[in-house]
């Protein structure tokens, strides 16, 4: 459904710093910078970025917006939390762990990266 995902950010090196750290943790490769400085995120499902906001304004985090990122295993989403708190992020919400709902269990973890935008990291644990 989605090609990319764009968010603004202040310092985009600090938010690579940070994003590398993250994605890293779930196996991502670190991202590459285009002509313009912005950082991109490739992979074969979609392509994840970050940018200085092109009118010049400050970035700014969207109410309500979350950003989710898949993870492998609950060892992994730990990973990417422990990650993103050691490089700029904040966690935000309930503790890592497993919460039960209508689409069965789901283990989450949720960070706030450098620039407020709130993320999760995802594992959908297997009955």
């Amino acid at each position: 459904m989605f090609s990319h995902i764009m968010l603004g950010a202040n310092d985009v090196e600090k938010s690579k710093t940070f994003y590398d750290a993250t994605l890293g943790a779930l196996g991502y490769e670190p991202g590459v910078y285009d002509d313009k400085g912005r950082c991109f995120y490739i992979t074969k499902t979609g392509i994840f970025a970050i940018t200085r906001p092109i009118n010049g304004d400050a970035a700014c985090h969207g109410n309500g917006a979350t950003i989710g990122f898949t993870a492998s295993s609950q060892e992994a989403a730990d990973a990417w939390h422990a990650a993103g708190v050691a490089n700029g992020g904040q966690t935000c919400e309930d503790p890592p762990g497993i919460r039960e709902g209508r689409v069965g269990k789901l283990y989450l973890a949720y960070l706030r990266d450098p620039d407020g935008n709130k993320l999760c990291a995802l594992h959908r644990v297997k009955e």
